[in-house]
């Protein structure tokens, strides 16, 4: 599987590339092999304040819903547009087309916390 050595890693599963202090965040390759053909998103989120782990949106399979957690503190302050009528974009291409949120972060720092490519490859096999 890919996981990008740019990007850090939550145990949930979500990935951050940090830029100053703005995160695109999305989920990895390996929660959209386990979640199978995604058909909707559902982030109504924007502009909100949460806290890290706090739920941001859910993402539907076929046969389940997940729940997205933010993976730092932070406001919401855009949503992957293209995911409302390709929401198969988040298979196809988990670390490009298929981002989730853009948020401002609380404290960049935190996101240096999160896990490194390796540390995450570790822990899904």
């Amino acid at each position: 599987m890919n996981y990008p050595a740019n990007l850090r890693y939550t145990k949930d599963h979500e990935w951050v590339l940090l830029e100053g202090n703005t995160a695109t965040v999305g989920i990895t390759d390996f929660a959209q092999r386990e979640l199978g053909d995604i058909v909707y998103v559902d982030i109504s989120s924007k502009g909100k304040a949460l806290n890290a782990e706090e739920v941001f949106g859910t993402v539907e399979a076929v046969k389940t819903v997940s729940d997205l957690f933010l993976p730092v503190a932070g406001t919401i302050a855009e949503v992957n547009p293209a995911l409302e009528a390709n929401p198969e974009l988040v298979n196809s291409d988990p670390y490009g087309e298929g981002w989730m949120i853009k948020m401002t972060v609380s404290n960049p720092d935190d996101v240096a916390s999160l896990m490194n490519a390796d540390a995450y490859a570790a822990i899904v096999g």
